[in-house]
């Protein structure tokens, strides 16, 4: 049996919500929240490990002013139909937060074969059937349809942020019916805020795997499940299911607190499923966590058990010195 590959965690510095994706050029490329929320850093490295010190850009800027002006969070970097899409998130407004100043989310599209240039067009806002506070949005490819899951305030269910899932239309547009797949309901996803966010999608074992995070941004923050067959109507909400614990969480003895927000991705050999996640090494001590900039990207390699679900064990703690 070979040894489980480690990283030198944290992988990269002051970056929350991070999202690698693996392309066939060997390079992994790496975006994440840049602390003071005014643009998306894309970086690449051929390894997991050499992310902190590889080749970076800023490749879009927020405008002075207008509905992509503030508050930019969480971009994610994809490759559809031979283009690069990075869907991210954006308010108006960097103080007030009500009905009408409040995040959106919004795409960019860059058709160059290299997406490290600051050619990316900007496709607008990806609008849902109601207009409301919404962020993290995701993509992802499954038996030749291609499906969006974000998270979206409704102001009929009680709390800040739901789980949906609706077919594309086209990278930038959904299209037919938008299907309400979680709710914060546990006790664990409503600690500090309600929250059901930050969504990330993993096709294996013939099951489709939607990983999101619950509750407020500070140690409380941890990570859910959500699952289905991978035959079954994902537009059915019925096919869903929900695992009333969370599956990754803070570790105090390893000083990885507020787990979450995470990606997927593939080592180096190709062989083993890699989890990225952002954490804190210390509780949030005072004022809005969001504030704090303390939140690091890591990188753990996880398992899988005989029935085909994760398990994404403990946070590691970190190998170097921040």
């Amino acid at each position: 049996m070979t040894e489980k590959t480690t990283y030198e965690n944290p992988i990269v510095i002051e970056r929350a919500d991070p999202w690698i994706y693996k392309h066939t050029d060997g390079f992994y490329y790496f975006t994440g929240s840049v602390p003071g929320y005014q643009a998306i850093e894309l970086r690449r490295a051929k390894s997991i490990d050499a992310l902190e010190e590889g080749e970076r850009l800023l490749v879009w800027h927020a405008p002075e002013t207008g509905l992509m002006s503030e508050l930019i969070w969480a971009p994610e970097i994809h490759y559809i139909n031979d283009r690069w899409y990075i869907y991210f998130a954006a308010s108006d407004d960097a103080e007030i937060r009500n009905q009408h100043h409040h995040h959106r989310m919004f795409v960019i599209e860059n058709e160059q074969a290299d997406p490290m240039n600051t050619n990316w067009t900007e496709k607008g806002q990806l609008k849902t059937k109601f207009d409301s506070f919404s962020l993290d949005g995701t993509v992802f490819q499954h038996q030749n349809r291609l499906y969006y899951v974000w998270a979206q305030q409704d102001p009929r269910i009680p709390g800040n942020s739901n789980l949906y899932i609706s077919e594309m239309e086209n990278p930038w547009t959904l299209k037919g019916e938008q299907v309400l797949l979680s709710i914060p309901e546990y006790e664990w996803e409503k600690i500090g805020f309600s929250v059901n966010e930050g969504a990330a999608v993993l096709v294996r074992n013939g099951k489709v795997f939607i990983t999101y995070s619950g509750s407020a941004t500070d140690e409380n923050y941890a990570m859910g499940l959500l699952w289905a067959e991978e035959n079954a109507d994902l537009l059915d909400g019925y096919s869903w299911h929900k695992l009333p614990e969370p599956v990754f969480v803070t570790s105090e003895k390893n000083h990885q607190f507020g787990p979450g927000h995470n990606s997927f991705t593939k080592s180096e050999n190709g062989q083993e499923d890699v989890l990225i996640y952002h954490a804190r090494p210390e509780k949030n001590k005072v004022g809005d966590p969001l504030d704090n900039p303390n939140r690091h990207a890591n990188a753990q390699v996880f398992s899988w058990d005989e029935e085909g679900f994760p398990i994404f064990g403990e946070p590691e703690g970190y190998t170097k010195t921040i």
